[in-house]
């Protein structure tokens, strides 16, 4: 490695070009960074002390190995998002720059030929900067004065434009940008293809501008250590279609979404959305993955499931239907499990019409726990197990048994509960309140119902000042009534007309033109010969929608029989507290007081006494306790990296042999210690319940 100071404009004027390998990430500088760019230029050339400003490092290595030409071609290692950037601002500037005038002896011809342009070269060799893909053409068209391609760059368009008005706005201070450019410094630092390792100098690199995304990563991961012939190839059969379909706003965000998803599916284990470049470095080392071109090819694959579930691509109507239903619950821990139901529907295991129907459930699942008031944080441990208890010769009915099996916070709330909660609940600031009108008001429709036209109505008025004429009809309890049912399934419904119904009477609203009596919406279905609005009223026509709903989002039903044939097998052998005598005796108090606090941390938790130790369990087990004469011996069901102790109480048992689960032991031998030992069970148990996350 050689690393010199330069001046970028010095440096821009030699005869070189500067080649962005195509795996690198596209231009996504935006405004912002723009903006603070600007500042600093500006800010330099208008103070004579400042004899530079450091804009950071270009890190690049000769492509002389690949091919031979005229001039020096270096790719760029670090440093894009910097050279397009300063690029970009010059081709502004030399447009601002009138053609005759000269701003230090440099005119607008000069400024594209010294910096922009190799003049003398013919071909990309003519363009001192070569992006890839949608950039490359964008910028050369810049560069040339020539109007943009159809299909361009959408964020160098936004910053070009950022510079040309910024520099409208200093049109008599031009030499002042110029200035500020001209004392722009970098680290210039060449790569020896011998000796140094491009992609460890990648990752160590903590560039000014946007940090890296997880995608840019583990594109570069993949496709650095190939030959230049190979990393086209695997690019543009796999990587750039995969690119375009999640679109150029939403790439990285999107894309690291969704490798998350495809590396739980794969590991079975829930990667940090932080984290995923590291896990997927860890998962090409097994065996079983393939080569490099296995592996894209696979990652094209599965993200093709997820843009048609979660971008809207989905070509059949039935199944765009129900992912859009879906997506509208914001249920992301969902579609790992997603995705696989989506590869097998594709490989053939599964039907059509059987992957509705699970589609469906799961919908179900999601929307009748959030009507119940179930906490959603361990959703993201629920769907990852259902993958694992697919029977391929039931396929539907062994994840129907899944569901209806799961109890206390993984229930599937049956119908007297959800039908009683949902009559109940404010289902007006239910985060997804569009999403159940439409799925109401089209359930069993062959024309579809475009509930986006229609606005939210309150029957009973919003008004917390009611007319006369509604207390009226509420009656002499109306506060209670009105506070009650406002925001309830009996009173909201679905209008055309909101701004003429305002606070009219109920009557009025049922009988004027357009009113409820003539509503061809299922959901004023029978208001047209209600005589009165009240809490009798509200409390029919909700408990009418709840059977309703009760159909739309229905729970699996299989009998108690078929129910049997997937329940875990137990041990014939039923062990309890009193085959472990040495609970009785000197730690007879302190596991007690331990066994209360551990019950008492989740009502999921059970206690389940086997041969040599007592588990408790939530989704499994998170401690379990081998009583000892003097002391339990707790075993944490985690990783030892992942436990926080400040007190260093605990041991690393991953490589040994031992009762209990998991990689972390620690003792517990008198009551003083409980508190900080409980913060550890805590530890174990959030990871389990809630991914670690609060």
């Amino acid at each position: 490695m050689k690393a010199t100071e330069a001046k970028l404009l010095s440096y821009l004027q030699k005869s070189c070009q500067f080649i962005i390998p195509i795996y690198q990430r596209t231009y996504s500088w935006t405004t912002k960074q723009c903006d603070q760019l600007w500042r600093d230029i500006v800010r330099a050339g208008r103070d004579d002390k400042v004899s530079g400003h450091f804009l950071g490092s270009i890190v690049y290595v000769e492509k002389g190995l690949y091919s031979v030409s005229s001039i020096p071609q270096l790719l760029v290692i670090d440093g894009q998002q910097r050279l397009t950037t300063v690029s970009l601002l010059l081709a502004a500037l030399s447009r601002a720059i009138d053609g005759t005038k000269a701003i230090e002896g440099v005119n607008s011809r000069r400024l594209v030929n010294y910096y922009l342009l190799n003049a003398e070269e013919d071909g990309d060799l003519r363009y001192k900067l070569l992006l890839t893909q949608t950039d490359r053409d964008t910028l050369i068209r810049i560069v040339d004065y020539k109007p943009l391609p159809g299909v361009h760059s959408l964020r160098m368009k936004e910053n070009f434009d950022f510079f040309s008005d910024r520099l409208k706005g200093m049109a008599h201070e031009l030499d002042v940008v110029y200035k500020g450019l001209a004392k722009l410094l970098i680290v210039d630092i060449s790569l020896n293809r011998e000796y140094d390792n491009p992609q460890l100098i990648f990752e160590s690199l903590n560039s000014t501008g946007l940090d890296l995304s997880q995608a840019d990563l583990i594109r570069n991961f993949v496709l650095m250590g190939l030959e230049p012939h190979a990393q086209r190839d695997l690019y543009e059969a796999y990587w750039y279609p995969m690119e375009h379909s999640f679109g150029q706003a939403e790439y990285s965000r999107l894309f690291d979404r969704f490798m998350r998803d495809y590396l739980t599916v794969k590991t079975g284990a829930i990667p940090n959305i932080q984290q995923v470049y590291e896990e997927f470095k860890q998962y090409v080392t097994r065996k079983d993955v393939g080569t490099v071109r296995d592996i894209v090819a696979d990652i094209h694959r599965y993200s093709g499931y997820f843009v048609a579930m979660a971008l809207g691509r989905e070509q059949d109507k039935e199944l765009a239907e129900a992912f859009r239903d879906i997506n509208d619950l914001k249920v992301d821990v969902a579609y790992p499990f997603l995705v696989q139901l989506y590869h097998d529907y594709q490989m053939g295991r599964l039907s059509k019409a059987d992957f509705l129907i699970l589609l469906r459930l799961v919908e179900s699942y999601v929307f009748r726990r959030a009507v119940c008031g179930i906490p959603t944080n361990s959703l993201n441990k629920t769907f990852p197990t259902l993958a694992g208890q697919i029977r391929p010769d039931s396929y539907v009915e062994s994840l129907q048994a899944a569901f209806q099996l799961m109890t206390s916070y993984r229930r599937f709330p049956d119908d007297d509960e959800f039908t009683r909660e949902l009559q109940v609940k404010d289902l007006y600031n239910l985060r997804s309140r569009n999403y159940w009108l439409r799925r109401l008001e089209n359930h069993d429709r062959k024309e579809r119902v475009q509930v986006e036209n229609y606005t939210i109505e309150h029957i009973m008025p919003q008004n917390e000042d009611l007319p006369i004429v509604w207390r009226d009809e509420l009656g002499p309890n109306w506060q209670t009534i009105h506070a009650q049912y406002l925001h309830t399934l009996g009173n909201l419904t679905l209008t055309g007309y909101n701004s003429e119904y305002s606070d009219r009477s109920f009557k009025d609203k049922r009988d004027m033109k357009g009113g409820f009596a003539v509503s061809p919406l299922q959901l004023n279905e029978g208001l047209g010969q209600v005589q009165h609005w009240n809490e009798e009223a509200i409390q029919h026509r909700a408990n009418r929608l709840a059977r309703l709903a009760a159909e739309v989002w229905p729970v699996p039903t299989l009998s108690a029989e078929k129910l049997d044939v997937y329940r875990p097998k137990r041990s014939q052998t039923v062990y309890t507290l009193q085959d472990h005598p040495n609970l009785f005796g000197a730690m007879t108090e302190v596991f007690e007081q331990f066994r209360k606090q551990v019950l008492n941390l989740d009502a999921s938790i059970i206690e389940e006494p086997h041969k040599f130790y007592v588990a408790y369990k939530a989704t499994t087990n998170f401690v379990d306790v081998v009583p000892q004469a003097k002391r339990l011996r707790l075993s944490l069901n985690m990783r030892f990296d992942e436990v926080n102790d400040p007190q260093g109480i605990c041991r690393d048992v991953s490589n040994l042999g031992r009762w209990g689960n998991g990689d972390v032991e620690v003792g517990l031998s008198s009551l003083e210690e409980l508190p900080y030992i409980m913060d550890l069970v805590k530890q174990a148990l959030d990871l389990q319940l809630y991914n670690g996350q609060d």
